[in-house]
């Protein structure tokens, strides 16, 4: 593998860079967009195979976008941080001419005619589009096994779940498949894998992001966003996402703000909301132990930690099936069978929900929203677990067990309600268990204050050194995709 040394003096390989060291990389004209380019194709063909986190990999195609960035930063236009930039797209997210097929043999021939809005900024931006992401099939669930291109893997244990939907982003930017990856977010699909994965995975406000040219699993809970490795990046890859559009009705008309230079501006400590019930509940007793660290680190670099309250609600299991359902409704009463069973199995129970049930569901979730900020009146940012419990096995993410009394199932407790309310979260690295697993820390904020939230995320990571860390993968890559 390629190999130079980074801004901050360290030798790295090029599959290992953050995006500010390659575009830093980049400036000083020490690395290539094709090098680049060439350094991440080349780790899927070695990796890919025991990780399945890519359903489709447009070499061809990324090798020309590439040498296309390459040839207008030689003539000194730069058109943006991620000129040039390695990167690659949940199989949800339409790009022209590129099959997009929510990892479901129903759109398994579906090739768009126009991109999504985030890929067209992605585009604009001079990013180098990779290929479509591996995940839990139509993103209705969070496991990322079933799929009709078979299970993603865990790059830290190939025999782990890398979580969902987005278990192929955030698995692609763990073993360094892409320098970054967009995925999508109902209920957890951003930033569940990415704490299973040791990764950075923000969900931004509900309308910052527009969500056209998305395959839906709910109009009113969808949210699209960044993995990478560190809330800098993060914040890079939500700036040349963002904005209005005018065609999507879910899109707020905000403007677009500078986050990433925001992190390095001075700022009064942030005053830290500790929501202990329910999401402190039953944790696994590793991931306490790691949050309890956590916490305390938190609280060197803060104006003080209280605990503080935040509504629940159950109501998002309603609302998404209800709309899951009226989407896949034609296809599924034409060829159920093209389903996964756990996807069939579900859509089946959604088929039964009342018309009164969603409405009330749904006015439930608008009065939630609107009395959300309510939550920050005495502090900045709230922080959870990310999770509740370490990433399962693989084998156990093919058993689909029923509800707990709640209705909302353990994987997504801790996250779902900030899709409900519409808040803008991430999760960041914050430890491991004993067995190596990757443990998130999730930090939440009032709507549209990512930069606030980006900001603690990069104090704790300027403090800490957990998304410094990679999974060691030659072994099983070398071995090939595990049985």
């Amino acid at each position: 593998m390629t190999t130079d040394v980074s801004p901050a003096g360290r030798p790295t390989e090029l599959t290992q860079l953050t995006l500010v060291e390659a575009m830093a990389l980049l400036r000083r004209r020490a690395v290539s967009p094709v090098e680049l380019a060439q350094a991440c194709i080349a780790r899927i063909e070695r990796v890919n195979p025991a990780l399945n986190a890519f359903i489709t990999v447009t070499a061809e195609e990324a090798l020309r976008q590439a040498a296309e960035a390459e040839a207008e930063i030689l003539r000194g236009h730069w058109r943006s941080p991620l000129h040039g930039m390695p990167l690659a797209l949940k199989d949800l997210i339409d790009t022209a001419g590129t099959r997009t097929t929510a990892a479901s043999a129903v759109f398994k021939d579906r090739i768009p005619a126009e991109d999504a809005e985030v890929v067209r900024r992605l585009k604009a931006a001079g990013a180098v589009l990779l290929g479509k992401l591996n995940m839990h099939e139509c993103a209705y669930g969070g496991t990322s096994v079933p799929s009709h291109y078979g299970a993603v893997r865990n790059p830290w244990n190939p025999e782990r779940i890398a979580g969902g939907s987005s278990g192929g982003s955030a698995a692609a930017v763990a073993a360094g498949l892409c320098i970054g990856a967009l995925g999508t977010d109902t209920a957890a699909s951003i930033r569940q894998p990415a704490a299973y994965c040791g990764v950075v995975g923000l969900k931004p406000t509900f309308g910052r992001v527009s969500t056209r040219g998305v395959i839906p699993l709910s109009w009113s809970l969808d949210h699209v966003g960044p993995l990478c490795r560190t809330a800098t990046d993060a914040a890079l890859l939500l700036e040349a996402i963002a904005g209005y559009d005018p065609l999507e009705p879910s899109s707020v008309d905000r403007p677009k703000e500078p986050h990433a230079s925001a992190l390095s501006e001075r700022r009064a400590p942030l005053r830290i909301g500790l929501v202990r019930r329910p999401y402190f509940d039953n944790l696994d007793p590793e991931v306490e132990a790691v949050l309890d660290t956590a916490i305390g680190e938190l609280a060197s670099i803060s104006a003080g930690v209280r605990e503080v309250e935040l509504p629940y609600s159950n109501v998002l299991m309603t609302i998404a099936s209800a709309e899951a359902y009226a989407f896949h409704q034609p296809y599924f009463t034409r060829t159920p069978q093209l389903y996964q069973p756990m996807t069939r199995k579900r859509l089946e129970w959604a088929a039964g929900i009342s018309a009164a049930a969603y409405l009330n569901a749904r006015r439930e979730m608008e009065r939630l929203r609107c009395s959300a900020d309510a939550a920050f009146l005495s502090v900045d940012l709230l922080v959870t677990p990310t999770t509740a419990i370490p990433a399962m096995t693989v084998e156990s993410g093919y058993l689909d067990p029923p509800l707990p009394p709640d209705g909302i199932p353990v994987e997504i407790r801790n996250t779902h309600m900030f899709d409900v309310l519409g808040l803008p979260a991430i999760s960041v690295p914050c430890g491991f268990t004993r067995d190596g697993m990757p443990v998130g820390l999730q930090i939440a904020g009032p709507r549209f204050a990512e930069s606030r939230v980006l900001a603690l995320a990069h104090g704790y990571q300027q403090l800490t050194d957990w998304h410094t860390r990679s999974p060691v993968l030659g072994d099983v890559a070398e071995a090939g995709r595990p049985a």
